[in-house]
């Protein structure tokens, strides 16, 4: 814990945060921090009061500082060390990323406090996750395929869970991770605060909410749509080992002053830096394997001017708010079409306009289909570079076989099926920007009746 922090002034600190405890308003204050975005207003109040929550919200409107806020302050005023291997508060994610994303912030938030916490998830080595649970954590993030794995070996019990989370259900869903859930929900106890929270709300969805939350308040934040027809955009076919000579060739151009560049993977935006650099054009990445001092070093590096181009993976841009943006570069084209919005709708900020320029090789030829698509129109093409591929322009590749799941058109539901050709036309969850600016402003809705069922709350 980080005791050092007298000298931190909170009273500019606005809405429901003034009524956390003076170790959390520190700590908000130290990640700069100073008005909730809507879901932290609203839901905050209720988990405070030991309220169970439905809330639908996609990523960037800041419900992970929503629902660990309140859970911080729990748990502080809770008193007792945890036992090994007995966390109090389980929240589940479903990939690796994100669970790691979520416990960079638990640690930040809970800086000030004498909490414990420990992410695990598969694909890694057990044992440092392992030797974590042995000491004994009060908040555990995982996902459920390590975290049914280690109570089957006798590492984690659950039986002490007070705060259940579950975090993009509707992705875990999509993932098959339906089993694994009610393996675990079987075993949590049944006296417990639950939170559950899905980027949108079908029959399925509220199906599955009905067997987890008792009597919730019910929260729904609809995100800023970015203003695409603001955004320049324009894709050069390129092959793939031409990629840096084709952006190294761009950022000579003095128009591109400040960029967002998005990769795929972490070792390409690792790549990208380290031939950028050795190129005399400053940059600097954040991806999962960055801590989240390295990623706060970088952006504000970045925001000050120090980095040209900032290197990023879309899990590890997720909140990213930051003001002049002159252009988003697509070094790798995403998966998801509608990612192809939340990404270049970073440069069209408070009804600026701005630019985007995406990379296209032979091998994401359907994901480009696909936006083209989602956009009900194609994506300008410029050939006149020196590295202009008439392959990747040709291609006709087929998607791979995972492509289509969260592919997005208008309709705002989520995809059943891909396309044959990439299309992300039918039944798919509309796309929003990720919005977040950490807890400043932010934009949203949220609906406020009495259903049937679950209660709506708008006022506090």
């Amino acid at each position: 814990m980080d005791k050092n922090h007298s000298h931190i002034n909170t009273e500019h600190l606005k809405g429901v945060f003034k009524t956390l405890r003076p170790e959390l308003r520190k700590a908000i204050v130290a990640n700069e921090y100073t008005e909730p975005t809507p879901i932290q207003e609203k839901a905050i109040p209720h988990l405070l009061k030991g309220c169970d929550l439905l809330g639908s919200a996609q990523t960037g409107t800041g419900k992970t500082a929503a629902f660990s806020l309140p859970l911080l302050q729990k748990l502080s005023h809770n008193g007792t060390r945890p036992q090994r291997g007995a966390p109090k508060a389980l929240i589940l994610a479903p990939t690796r990323e994100l669970a790691a994303q979520i416990g960079d912030n638990i640690k930040s938030y809970s800086r000030y406090l004498e909490i414990s916490h420990a992410v695990i998830f598969g694909g890694v080595s057990q044992h440092h996750q392992t030797r974590a649970l042995n000491k004994g954590v009060d908040i555990l993030v995982a996902t459920p395929g390590r975290l049914l794995d280690l109570m089957n070996q006798g590492f984690v019990n659950l039986t002490y869970i007070e705060v259940f989370i579950l975090d993009e259900v509707d992705r875990m869903l999509d993932m098959g991770f339906i089993h694994d859930i009610k393996k675990i929900l079987a075993v949590v106890p049944e006296k417990r605060q639950t939170l559950f929270f899905s980027a949108t709300l079908p029959p399925k969805i509220m199906a599955l909410a009905q067997t987890m939350v008792k009597n919730p308040v019910l929260i729904e934040i609809t995100p800023e749509q970015p203003a695409v027809e603001l955004i320049e955009q324009r894709v050069l076919f390129v092959d793939n080992n031409d990629k840096d000579a084709l952006l190294q060739a761009l950022l000579k151009d003095s128009d591109l002053s400040k960029v967002i560049l998005f990769t795929q993977m972490k070792h390409v935006a690792n790549r990208v830096v380290k031939r950028l650099t050795a190129a005399g054009i400053n940059s600097t990445a954040i991806h999962g394997n960055k801590s989240q001092g390295a990623r706060v070093k970088a952006l504000n590096g970045f925001k000050q001017g120090r980095y040209k181009v900032l290197v990023a993976t879309d899990v590890a841009s997720r909140g990213i708010d930051i003001e002049n943006i002159s252009h988003v570069i697509n070094y790798d084209l995403p998966m998801e079409a509608e990612t192809y919005i939340h990404r270049i709708g970073r440069t069209a900020r408070a009804g600026a306009g701005g630019s985007s320029i995406s990379f296209c090789c032979a091998e994401d030829r359907a994901y480009l289909r696909a936006i083209d698509n989602l956009l009900d129109e194609p994506v300008p093409a410029d050939i006149n570079h020196m590295y202009h591929s008439n392959k990747a322009q040709n291609s006709t590749m087929p998607a791979p076989k995972n492509f289509g799941r969260g592919n997005a058109s208008r309709g705002g539901r989520r995809s059943q099926g891909s396309h044959p050709q990439g299309s992300s036309r039918g039944n798919s969850r509309s796309g929003g920007s990720q919005r977040s600016g950490g807890y400043r402003g932010g934009s949203g809705r949220s609906k406020a009746s009495h259903g049937n069922q679950f209660r709506r709350h708008s006022g506090m």
